[in-house]
C-alpha cells in the first residue's frame, strides 16, 4: 500500500495533501545523482580494514592490510579501481589519525566519523547488529554517506604543535605534584611536624640540612628523601624549559588571546590547540557546547529548565575556569561581570558559570579574528 498523503495546513484554513517520501527513499534518490563511492576505514593498532560502498550502500570491495608504513601506498592502489571516491575513518584525531594524515597529504577527501555515529549505524544497519571488522568499516562508510554535516579531515598545522606542548607541560606539572606528594609524606615522618603546605624544591633542601636521622629507617628516609628532592629540581628544570618553548611557539602562531585578561602564553597554547580548526564550529554556541559552558536543556512539556553540562572538552573547560578565576580576583570586566551577576540575585557557583560561558564568547571571537587575519595575509 501506498503511504497516506501528509497534510500541510496553509493560509486561511485551507489544507492541501503533499506526498512525503520516507526518509531512506529520498535520501537514495538525492545519491543517484551521485556516483562518489564512499570507502570507510575500521583502524586498529595493527591492522586496518576497509569497505568500499557504493551510495546506496552496497558493498563493491573489502580489504585488510597491517598497520605498516606501506598501508597507505596498498590502499591507495586497491582504491584506484574507483577514480570518484572519498574515505570516511572512523576517529580520524584517535587510532585513524596516522592513515587519515597519509591519506589527506596525498590529496584524497577524507571526513572524520565520530565512533558514537558508527556504532548508531552499525545497530540500525540488517546486520543484527554482529561486531566483526567488515561491519564495523561499513558502518563508518554508512554514516558518512548519510550523514552530510561530518568535519573533513586537514593537514595537522601549529595548533597540533601547541597542542602536544601544553600536554607535555601538563604531563610535567602533574608528575612534579606526585613526586612532591612522597617527599612531603616522608618529611612528615622524618620532622615533627612534618613541612609546610606550600612545599618547593628550596624548602625541602633547607629542611632535610637540619634532620640528623638516628635509627637506620630514618636513615633510608632521608636518603629516599633526596631523591625525590633531585626529582623535583629536575622537574622544575623540564617545566620551565617547556614554559619558554610554549612561549615561543605561541609567539609565532601572532594570536591575540593574550590581550584577554588572565591569558598568558600558556593557557593562550591549551586554547588553541585544543579548539583546533575553529572553522569547524559554525557559530559561538556550538564553541560554547564543546567547550562544555552551554547548559544542558532538560525540559519537559510546559517546564523549561536547563541543568549543568558534564560533556565537552574539559581541557578548554580548566582553561576557560582558570581563566574567569583570575579575572574574578583581580580588576577587569570579568570581575564587574561576575558583580553584576550577584547583584542579579544569582549564586557565585552560578555567577561564575555565566562569566565561563562569557568568557567562551570572547575566546570564540579572538578566535575567528585571528583565522580571518591569517586569510587575509595568505
Amino acid at each position: 500500500m501506498r503511504p497516506a498523503p501528509a497534510v500541510t495546513w496553509l493560509d486561511r484554513g485551507v489544507c492541501q495533501p503533499e506526498v512525503r517520501l520516507p526518509v531512506a527513499e529520498s535520501v537514495v534518490r538525492r545519491d543517484e545523482r551521485s556516483s562518489v563511492i564512499t570507502i570507510g576505514i575500521d583502524p586498529h593498532k595493527r591492522s586496518l580494514t576497509a569497505a568500499a560502498l557504493d551510495p546506496h550502500s552496497r558493498l563493491l570491495g573489502q580489504l585488510r592490510l597491517p598497520v605498516t608504513s606501506q598501508a597507505a601506498a596498498q590502499l591507495l592502489a586497491w582504491a584506484q579501481q574507483w577514480p570518484e571516491r572519498r574515505w570516511a575513518v572512523e576517529g580520524a584525531s584517535g587510532l585513524g589519525r596516522p592513515i587519515a594524515q597519509l591519506l589527506v597529504a596525498a590529496g584524497e577527501q577524507v571526513l572524520d566519523v565520530p565512533a558514537k555515529l558508527a556504532a548508531r549505524a552499525r545497530l540500525l544497519g540488517t546486520s543484527s547488529a554482529r561486531k566483526t571488522d567488515l561491519a564495523d568499516a561499513c558502518s563508518v562508510a554508512a554514516a558518512a554517506i548519510h550523514h552530510r554535516q561530518l568535519r573533513p579531515v586537514a593537514l595537522e598545522d601549529q595548533t597540533v604543535v601547541l597542542r602536544l606542548l601544553s600536554d607535555r607541560r601538563d604531563d610535567l606539572v602533574a608528575e612534579r605534584t606526585r613526586t612532591l606528594s612522597r617527599l612531603h609524606v616522608l618529611l612528615a615522618d622524618l620532622h615533627p611536624g612534618g613541612a609546610k603546605r606550600e612545599l618547593t624544591a628550596a624548602r625541602a633542601a633547607a629542611l632535610l640540612r637540619q634532620l640528623r636521622p638516628i635509627t637506620a629507617v630514618d636513615v633510608q628516609r632521608k636518603r629516599i628523601a633526596h631523591q625525590l628532592l633531585a626529582d623535583v629540581r629536575r622537574l622544575d628544570r623540564q617545566v620551565k624549559t617547556a614554559s619558554q618553548t610554549i612561549r615561543i611557539a605561541v609567539g609565532e602562531h601572532g594570536t591575540t588571546l593574550t590581550e584577554v585578561f588572565g591569558v598568558g602564553p600558556v593557557l593562550a597554547a591549551k586554547l588553541l590547540g585544543h579548539a583546533g580548526d575553529i572553522t569547524r564550529f559554525p557559530d559561538r554556541d556550538h564553541f560554547a557546547s564543546y567547550t562544555g559552558t552551554a547548559p544542558v536543556e532538560a525540559s519537559s512539556g510546559d517546564i523549561r529548565r536547563h541543568r549543568l553540562n558534564r560533556g565537552g572538552n574539559r581541557q578548554l573547560n580548566t582553561a576557560l575556569h582558570v581563566i574567569a578565576v583570575c579575572q574574578i580576583r583581580d580588576p577587569s570586566p570579568g570581575q564587574a561581570y561576575y558583580r553584576r551577576k550577584l547583584d542579579q540575585a544569582k549564586t557565585p557557583e552560578e555567577a561564575r558559570r555565566g562569566l565561563k560561558r562569557h568568557l567562551a564568547n570572547v575566546v570564540y571571537s579572538h578566535l575567528i579574528a585571528d583565522h580571518r587575519c591569517r586569510i587575509r595575509a595568505c
